[in-house]
């Protein structure tokens, strides 16, 4: 039983980890998408006088990329919450794959 029990608080202590990881960019991410929905709103005060399509269409590329940020941030949020054990196996893996090709392709330069 103490077995099945360090098993489930490692597992829960990584779930936890990952899950502030996660936030931690997907807030990264929401802020830099609130920046430049900024900025796109600057260029379109800047460049808006005449009204003309080219401050316009900044302005909606730059809400349409914090729109999308922000719903990827949710829909992120949702899966960890939901999948905690899938978002630690998936970000094991990447990590896995990733110290897999570091070695191999180490191991090539020695050669």
């Amino acid at each position: 039983m103490s077995r099945h029990y360090d098993i489930e608080k490692s597992i829960n202590g990584v779930r936890e980890r990952v899950s502030d990881r996660v936030r931690h960019y997907a807030h990264e991410a929401a802020d830099r998408a609130d920046e430049l929905v900024e900025r796109g709103r600057d260029a379109q005060r800047r460049f808006g006088r005449n009204r003309n399509g080219y401050a316009r269409r900044i302005g909606h590329a730059a809400e349409d990329f914090a729109d999308e940020a922000n719903y990827q941030y949710r829909r992120l949020r949702r899966h960890v919450s939901r999948h905690p054990v899938a978002t630690t196996a998936i970000v094991a893996g990447t990590v896995g794959a990733f110290l897999l090709l570091r070695h191999l392709f180490r191991s090539n330069d020695d050669d």
